[in-house]
């Protein structure tokens, strides 16, 4: 089995850009610095898995081995594997070698300062700082805004895009992200990536019955090689968010809505005028199918008084309160109740630090901490966390 070897962040060890390379471009479009912070940037999550530590343990033979592939020309993406998660719903995931997770990283690091200075404040996922505690803080400051407080009426139009990733149109992708790349080899790296079909070179991981728990529509295997990017890769995030800055930049500028925000496919518009908000998704529905080729789940668009409470990215918004998605609090206690002793701890902790997130969490907390005393687990007083031995040792 591979054994995990201690790195740092700095790569001063590794030796300098190969003479030829330099001699064929004064400036190459990344050094091995870059790639070393990519790498850094992929292992932070991945750093137990095999194909991580396999290529730790020759950390400076396979990044200046990917780094010459990557500037002459001859790397190729991987092999990658696809499986089936569960929860919160059976879906398809395409993972990508190690290797080539780096790339998507270096490719990210490079393009991030291109595209997220035009995001809008309101986009959130895949962007630092603005994930699901940002989206939801966010929405809660702008109800209180839009009604003054909780003093005066507002309606919500919630929606979400109809098998989103797998639905997305490449080509128009591929425009909008070549139109703002100057660089010619950054330009075609971006394109490698967007337009390589996993299909092509894959592995299945997965058992068929599981597979078939993965509805035909919202199968990438089952689109045409134009559509879908594969969910379970940074650069399929990433590009996603450009996608939809079309849709942002629509509702902020087109629209004037003032109060906005979206979270990947899940977006949400206030406004005092329910009309507005119904005429709003029609002219959104009309953007959607003539510019970006996507449509509205109808069974997920909703217009409500936001005094009914407001569920967006597993939190429900209600004057005054910031509370847990009561599917996923159940969803938190039946896993403690059945999960192996052996992941017992990773994920009771993980569904603390879910919990608290919302305002008024503590009843929640309190009917995980006693879920986890029943197997035996001790909780700290504030209910924040469970320990690795339990109660009786």
């Amino acid at each position: 089995m591979a054994t995990r070897t201690s790195t740092t962040r700095t790569m001063s060890a590794l030796r300098a850009p190969s003479a030829d390379i330099s001699a064929a471009s004064a400036m190459p479009p990344f050094t091995l610095d870059d790639l070393a912070s990519a790498y850094f940037d992929c292992r932070k999550s991945k750093r137990n898995s095999i194909n991580a530590l396999q290529f730790e343990i020759n950390l400076e033979r396979n990044l200046t081995e990917l780094r010459d592939q990557l500037l002459n020309g001859t790397y190729t993406i991987g092999q990658t594997i696809c499986f089936v998660i569960t929860r919160p719903k059976p879906r398809e995931v395409w993972a990508g070698q190690f290797r080539d997770r780096i790339v998507h990283h270096l490719l990210y690091n490079h393009l991030a300062p291109i595209f997220e200075p035009t995001f809008i404040a309101d986009s959130c996922a895949c962007i630092p700082g603005r994930g699901t505690l940002y989206a939801a803080q966010r929405l809660e400051h702008k109800i209180r805004s839009a009604t003054q407080n909780w003093s005066q009426s507002c309606y919500y139009l919630k929606c979400d895009l109809a098998n989103f990733f797998v639905s997305i149109d490449k080509r128009i992708l591929r425009h909008l992200l070549l139109r703002s790349i100057a660089h010619p080899w950054w330009r075609a790296l971006a394109d490698r990536v967007l337009m390589h079909d996993p299909r092509q070179n894959h592995v299945l991981q997965s058992s068929p019955h599981k597979m078939a728990l993965v509805p035909e529509h919202k199968r990438l295997s089952s689109q045409p090689p134009h559509l879908g990017l594969p969910i379970g890769n940074l650069s399929s995030q990433f590009f996603a968010n450009i996608y939809l800055n079309e849709l942002d930049q629509f509702v902020k500028h087109t629209l004037r809505a003032r109060h906005y925000i979206r979270y990947v496919d899940d977006f949400v518009i206030l406004h005092p005028d329910a009309r507005w908000l119904n005429n709003a998704r029609q002219r959104i529905e009309r953007l959607l199918a003539e510019h970006l080729h996507q449509q509205l789940n109808p069974t997920k668009t909703i217009i409500q008084p936001v005094v009914r409470g407001v569920d967006f990215v597993g939190q429900v918004i209600k004057p005054w309160c910031r509370t847990t998605r009561k599917r996923t609090r159940n969803e938190a206690i039946t896993r403690v109740q059945q999960i192996p002793a052996a992941q017992l701890r990773e994920t009771a902790n993980s569904y603390f630090g879910l919990l608290r997130q919302a305002t008024h969490s503590h009843q929640n907390r309190v009917k995980l901490a006693k879920a986890l005393m029943l197997r035996g687990k001790a909780v700290n007083v504030d209910l924040t966390k469970t320990y690795k031995g339990n109660a009786h040792g």
